[in-house]
Formats: C-alpha cells, structure tokens, sequence
C-alpha cells in the first residue's frame, strides 16, 4: 500500500511540470519521500478508542466499554492482540489495571466502581498495547470523567473560591454549602478544615456552619502555587458523636487568565502579511471569551480582536521589523492585561494555507525580500502528509516572493494533514496542520419499530450500517441510557469521531472535541481551522526521520501472554537445551519448552486467567536440583501528566444531582430486609507490623495504609503499590520517600514482607489478593532499622492471616523454596462480564416501579450483515418515564467509521 502510494507520488513529481512549482532535480525530494515511507512501515501508528455507555458515574455501578484498536487508515488492527486498560483516580494512583484479549481488532470488558475502592471524585480511564508504549503516552486513549457516590455520602457539598491579590502572595476565601441526603442543610455544626499539599498540611482552622449550612473559610495569605497544588480537607460534626471528611481541590481557586499566540507557519516576518490565533484560558484550563486590541510600540492599534469560540480566534497583521507589538485584553470579569505578541523576524519563508473552499485547499507560500534576494533560485519542496503517509509532495525554485498554488482536497482522507516547507537540504522551514471534512463517515442508522414505547416496553431497533450506498459489514458498539437521569453535552463527550479524526493526534488539551463534528456547519468548520493553529502536533516529526534518528523499541507487539526468562545452574552457568514445564493449577493447563544455547526460553502465547498463578519447574532435567529459574519481569506503564486536568469537575454532588439522586433510589430499592440471626463470633486480629518485634522501634500508627479494599482491581501487587503508595515515589525497581526524592536524595526505603527484608521487584510476585494491608513509615521512629540497612523509611506488607494447621513433613518441605521451581503471579487477561438486561415478557403485579436502571441496554459486538448491512437489537425500557438515548458507534473493515444518536419516548 504505501510502496504503491510512493510510486505514485513518483510519477506526480514527473508530471508536475504545468503546475507553478517548477520541476528541478528531485532527489532530495525523494530522500524525504522515501524516508518518510520506510519510517512509517517500521513504525506504524497503533490507536486504541474505548467506548463506554456513559459519560459519568457513581460509586456501585458498572463502567462498560468497548476497545477499538486501528491501524493504517483507521482499519482494525491486526498487529496487537492485547489492550491494556488502566483506571487511574485523581491522586495519580492506578486503583484497577486489566489486559484484555483483541480479536480482530476489539475488544470488551467491564469495571465495576465498588464502594470499598472508589470514592467520589475525578478518574481516568486509560488505554494503549504494548506497541505503542515505545511513543509518547500523550497519544494513548485518556479520558477524564467523574464519580460521584449517592450510597453512602451523607454530606452534599458544593464550594465555591474568590481569591486576591496582595503584596506577598494570594489571598483565597472559600465558601461551602453542606446539605445531608435530603437535602437540608447542615446548620450550626462544627467544621475542621486542613489546606494539604504533598500529605503535609500547610494551613489548619476552624469554623460553625451558618443556619443554611454554609462555612467561610478564610485560608491564610500564601504563594499561588501553594494554594492550587493543594487539597482543602474538611471534617464536619453532624451529631451522634459522627464527622465526615469532604476534600476540595484548589487548582482553581486562584483567579487568573492566559493568553498565547500562534502565527501562521510558526513566526511573525518582517512585511508578510500573518493571520495570528489565540487562546485565552482561566486558571481552570478552560477557554475564555475575551476582546481587544493590539498596537505596536508606540501605541497604533493593529488590529482589534475578539475571541470566536472557547477563548480561540484569529487576526491578521503584516509586521514590521522596527516595531514590537502587544495585545490589551479585556476579561469575562473587566479585568484586563497585556501579552507581548511573538518578536519580529527579520527574514524568513513563510506559508498560509486556506482551507474554506470544499474542492481545494490553497497554499500560499510568502518570502520577503531579505530572504527572496538571498534565496533566489534555490529550490524549495512542498510536503503534505496525513497518517504518516505522504499524500503530496512537490518542488519549487524561489523565482518571486510570492507562490499559490491549488491542492485537490480529494488526494487526502479526512483528518489532519500536516503541511511541511523544506529547504533543499531538507531542513522544515515552516509548517502548518489542516483539518480534511469529507464528510464520509459510515452513515449508521437506528430505527425504532414504534414512535414510542411504555415502561418496561419491548424496544426493537433495526441498525443500517452503509457506505454511501453499499452495504457494510463492521462491529458496532450500542449503548441505551435514560436521558432523564443521564444528562449529556454531546459537544464534551469524546467520540469515536473525535477521538479516531482529531484528538487521537493532537497534543494537549482540547475543550469539547465532539463540537467539531455534531451537526457540523461552516462556522465549526471554520472554528476547527483556528484549532489547528494553535494546537501542538508532534506524532510526525521530519527532523528526527531525515536524520534517521529513529525511536529506540524496547517493547514488541503482543500476539498473547509470553512467559520468558532463563536457566542456569547455581554457579550461573545457562543451561542449553534444558527442558522447562509450565502449570496453571487453576486452568488444569500445562506446557513444556526447551531452552536456546544462551538458556533462554519462551512460552509463548499463554492463556493466564485473571490473577492466576504460574509454576515453573526444571525438576526433570539431568542434576536438575542444581538449576536456577529467573523469569523475566513484567515492565509497567509509567504515570504521565494528565492533559485532560480542565475535564475535572469540583462539585460533583451539585453538578450531577439528577443521576445521583436516581442512584440513590436505585440504591435504596434494591435493599431487602431479611431475617438477621445474631450469632457471637470470634473477632480475628488484623494483620499488623506490630505482629512482629522487628518492628517494636517504629510508630503505632503508619503515616499512611493502604487497605486490602483498596488493592482488589490490582492484580499484582507492584503494579499498583508503585502509584498506590503515599508518600513514596517508585522509580528505577526502589521506593523512594516522596519528599527526600524531590530535594535530590536518593536512598531508597526498606521494604518488608511480613518481617522478612526483600527487595522492591519481589513484590511482583506477591498476588494483591494475599495482602491484608500495606504500611507506609516516612521515618523509623527508633527501631534503627534505616540506620542499619542504610535505608530511608519502611514500608510493610501484612499478608492475610492463614489460619494454623498442623501440616506434614512433605508439605513442610514443599514450603521451602526451591531454585528449580518457582511459583509466581501474572496479570492474565480479564473476562469481560455480560450485561444482564431484564426481559419483561410477562409483567407481575406490583412489580412496577422498582426497575430506575440508568443504563437500560449495552452490547459492544453488534455485528451487521455483509449482503445487507444490517442488525436487530432487541430490550425492555425500565420504570422510567421521558426520553431515552440510543446512541451506536463502530468501524468496519475497511476503516469507516461511524456514529449515530437517536431519541425516543417512553409514557
């Protein structure tokens, strides 16, 4: 395919001769067609989209989701038959990480937001393969949503912050409304607040709420970076001895604006005429309108400007070299500053492309004189590539200042397109990304068999599934939720449109990524053009491809589960051709291998259930007693920044209260009152460091603990200690004390399991489902034992207690570890549940009224016919009443893509 497309390019090159770009010698053009071709046929760019049944949750319910994994073209992937799906909370720890099986493609599974692991509060759902951890993680599938908790949340709160400025730092006054679960406030109770930042408090008060439950809270003057890294904890007094803990973040209780700006092709020059983006945003990373002016150095106004959509907009400037220019911004509150604009160049090449015309898109490439008199005659090369795919490629020779020239938008797919300026030597002058609409997207249908339905209602929807007017066959994802309860902003949610078309290969934060394509007119269009402009794109980059400096790979695709390590005898010797077998008691599954000539062995394509453990013996070769098994780790996906921080919502309770409030009733519905027979019962003692004596130095209480609860989504203990652990940072196989870490230190923490020293990487082998608790101690107190080890800090790890049996002398020696067998955990692949839909085929008396589902259908593999493009889906509506949403997204095999949202009622 691509080899074709560069043959083609060849021969565009050759033909070109009646265009403006006059023909000259073509090799260096052919070296960066020929690069840029062999690049992305090594490198292919692997993208992975979930889709989930709805924007938001709460604690109890289930997140279900869809995995699509493409390729070239948007095409179902073949090169990765394994995703990873990371749940990660809002203080950068992963709370549940699962690997997935991909057939053909896709993939599907479920979370389910238990009660003793999640809390209120902002996640992220993230996903990628193995091969696409070998490029920058700023292009995996993130998503940042909300949970809210209706169950067991007993204090509603709703904040809001008014800062200022003083001599030595900020001033912050927060106030904040405390409600119970029926809404009534919480007056005249006694609040304590903390202003923490990294654990440590910073500030400490109190205060009585007034007769409607609201709190001031003066915080002290601080430095602003104090005040928005940090996490205002409240604990409130609501009688019967009770007090309940809320924690705020402050990130945007510091009021203030930015504004930056983008010129066309990357510089202001000196006499060419520039449109000029920009982008005003608040403290919240949200866009902001604002209006202005800008003047130049001795106060002329250039232009005037007002943003167009989301704090985005653009003007026009033709800048001179003896002056400066700056904005004079008016903001949403009247206040106001002033931003310089980038500095003149004095001589430059610059390129303007026009995308409004539907047939073509217009460059326009602009030198001005310093540069035309110094260039003249030199040979100039025109690039434009989408995909990683060069889609046009043309050569110049610099015979006047100004060139234009018509590209045939029908040469591109839809999506973004990076057009490239290159000197002859091939070094990128100036660029500039376009977004193609061809508006060919799938046309998905959903058709209901009646105008509308009653509750608990048979609902049969007919899919259609079409390409232009063929028929097509693909894998559909369909979910159906109670618009009532389930209140959306299709422009904010991130779809299978925005996600595979835009956001999928842009870096940075972008605010409501579905406007682009809801219902699509000139005016988005035109405000996606401005996007383009100021928006990072790095996923291509020429520089590094001409000069063949290539991104290292450490990690290949996955086509199953490999087990791999190696063998030696104690003296540490490899042992060649040694035979190896592999059991998963709990799958009755077993293997055997033989090492190469260096020891080394792979089992390859192991199907691991979830949690599952591997034993590896050597028992059956030759002295085998004398031999060595090492496995190989596992490598973890390191935590990156969260682009997606503008997405957090601050109160939750208030801005979500329809669906929590519905969870709250489904809640209450399905509890039962059973007969409860009280029986006494042996209270059994928890697991504790102060089980042991090693331990009699250290403090009572740890600095932090992490529960068993907490860990049940981690199927291996390391995996998730690394982000789990307050106060510690992991990094290079050691923990670290967090704040010793950041001042430069570098002495890692003693870790134990149980009372037993071991090294970090062990507890890759401890299963999360044997850990009674984790104990984090920032200092030893007195034990000595940092001192001793040459450590800084401990960290425990209590296994459950196993209840003490007499065993015999065979099971005693099968205790005894043995360096020719080894039994370890692996995170094996995760069985998505089904979703259990009710049929109501019969309805019973009195039954009525108890089903408040929110979610009312959800299947990930709706398959449509290949002769007629087709499916049927069948469910039954609950006891709500109003309007529900369907809405279906997918792919089919040829890489369309498609999404449709359909309404209708139910009475």
């Amino acid at each position: 395919m691509i080899i074709r497309r560069f043959l083609l390019l060849l021969c565009l090159l050759t033909a070109f001769g009646a265009s403006v770009f006059a023909q000259q010698d073509s090799i260096p053009l052919t070296t960066i067609i020929e690069k840029t071709s062999k690049f992305i046929s090594s490198y292919p760019i692997e993208k992975v989209y979930l889709h989930t049944d709805k924007p938001y949750y709460a604690v109890g319910d289930t997140i279900w989701f869809k995995a699509y994994v493409t390729i070239e073209k948007r095409q179902p992937s073949a090169l990765s038959r394994i995703v990873y799906v990371d749940l990660i909370n809002n203080r950068d720890s992963v709370v549940e990480s699962q690997r997935i099986a991909v057939t053909n493609g896709f993939a599907s599974g479920n979370i389910v937001l238990n009660g003793d692991t999640y809390k209120q509060g902002a996640y992220r759902l993230r996903s990628y393969t193995n091969w696409m951890r070998n490029f920058d993680p700023d292009y995996f599938y993130d998503h940042t949503f909300s949970v809210g908790n209706a169950i067991d949340n007993q204090v509603r709160t709703n904040i809001t912050y008014k800062s200022s400025s003083k001599r030595t730092g900020v001033k912050v006054d927060a106030t904040i409304l405390y409600k119970g679960p029926d809404n009534s406030p919480y007056a005249n109770k006694k609040v304590n607040w903390q202003l923490m930042k990294n654990g440590d408090p910073v500030s400490k008060g109190h205060g009585v709420t007034d007769d409607k439950g609201v709190l001031q809270v003066d915080l002290p003057e601080s430095q602003a970076d104090v005040i928005t890294g940090g996490i205002l904890v409240t604990s409130i007094d609501v009688g019967d001895r009770k007090t309940i803990s809320s924690s705020f973040s402050m990130r945007t209780a510091v009021k203030g604006y930015d504004v930056q700006f983008f010129p066309e092709g990357g510089q202001l020059t000196n006499g060419i005429r520039t449109k000029v983006a920009f982008k005003a945003i608040a403290s919240s990373g949200l866009g902001v309108d604002i209006k202005g002016t800008i003047v130049d150095d001795k106060g002329a106004e250039v232009a005037q400007i007002s943003s167009a959509h989301l704090g985005m907009g653009i003007f026009a400037i033709t800048p001179d070299i003896e002056r400066s220019y700056k904005a004079n911004i008016t903001f949403p509150d009247g206040s106001q500053a002033t931003y310089n604009l980038p500095r003149v160049q004095s001589m430059g090449i610059n390129i303007a492309v026009y995308n409004n015309d539907p047939t073509n898109l217009t460059v326009k490439i602009s030198a001005n004189d310093l540069f035309f008199q110094r260039k003249q005659n030199k040979s100039f090369y025109l690039v434009a590539q989408s995909g990683g795919v060069i889609y046009y490629a043309a050569q110049t020779v610099l015979q006047s200042t100004v060139y234009s020239a018509n590209i045939p938008k029908s040469k591109f797919p839809t999506g973004i397109v990076q057009v490239t300026l290159f000197s002859s030597g091939g070094y990128a002058l100036c660029e500039r990304i376009v977004f193609i609409q061809h508006n060919d997207q799938m046309n998905l249908a959903l058709k209901t068999d009646k105008p509308s339905y009653t509750t608990r209602g048979n609902v049969k929807i007919t899919v259609s599934a079409k390409n232009n007017t063929t028929p097509a066959e693909g894998s559909f994802s369909v979910a159906v939720v109670d618009d009532g309860t389930v209140p959306s902003n299709e422009d904010a949610e991130s779809t299978i449109l925005s996600n595979m078309l835009l956001t999928s290969d842009l870096k940075g934060y972008i605010e409501k990524p579905n406007y682009y394509f809801n219902k699509t007119d000139d005016e988005k269009l035109a405000n996606l053009d401005i996007l383009m402009l100021t928006q990072g794109y790095r996923r291509f980059d020429y520089e590094d491809i001409l000069a063949d400096k290539n991104p290292p790979i450490y990690l290949m695709p996955e086509q199953g589960i490999d087990i791999t390590g190696t063998l030696r005898t104690n003296a540490g010797l490899p042992v060649a051709k040694g035979s190896l077998r592999l059991l998963i008691p709990d799958k009755n599954f077993s293997a055997e291998t033989i090492t190469d000539m260096s020891g080394n062995f792979k089992f390859s394509n192991v199907n691991v259930p979830d949690t599952s453990k591997i034993t590896l013996s050597a028992r059956n070769n030759p002295n085998g007693r004398n031999m060595v098994i090492s496995v190989n780790g596992e490598a973890y996906q390191k935590l990156s920044k969260n682009n997606n921080i503008p997405d957090e919502i601050l109160n939750i309770d208030s801005t979500f209260r329809p669906y929590l409030q519905n969870s709250y009733k489904q809640y209450q519905s399905s509890r039962t009152i059973k007969e409860v027979v009280v029986k006494s019962t042996k209270i059994v003692k928890k697991a504790s460091h102060a089980d042991y004596g090693t331990f009699s130095g250290l403090p009572m209480q740890a600095d932090h603990e992490v529960s068993a609860q907490q860990l049940q989504g981690c199927p291996l203990l390391l995996n998730c200690l690394s982000t789990m652990a307050m106060g510690l940072t992991y990094i290079d196989n050691n923990f670290y004390v967090t704040r010793d870490y950041n001042a430069g230190g570098r002495t890692p923490v003693q870790v134990y399991v149980g009372s037993l020293p071991v090294d970090a990487n062990f507890l890759s082998s401890i299963p999360s489902s044997e850990v009674e608790s984790v104990e984090i101690f920032l200092n030893d107190g007195v034990s000595g034992i940092n001192r001793s080890t040459q450590t800084k800090g401990v960290l425990v790890i209590n296994k459950k207690v196993v209840k003490k049996q007499k065993i015999t002398l065979a099971q005693l020696q099968e205790l005894i570890p043995k360096q020719n067998v080894i039994t370890f955990a692996v995170q094996g692949y995760t069985k998505a549940k089904e979703f259990y839909s009710p049929k109501y085929d019969v309805t019973k008396a009195g039954t009525l009224g108890g089903d408040l589902r929110n979610t009312i259908y959800w299947k990930p593999n709706v398959i449509t016919d290949k002769a007629t493009g087709t499916a049927t889906i069948s469910f039954f509506n609950s006891d709500q009443r109003g309007s529900y949403r369907a809405i279906i997204e997918g792919i089919d095999a040829e890489g369309n893509i498609g999404r449709s949202v359909i309404h209708y009622n139910v009475k």
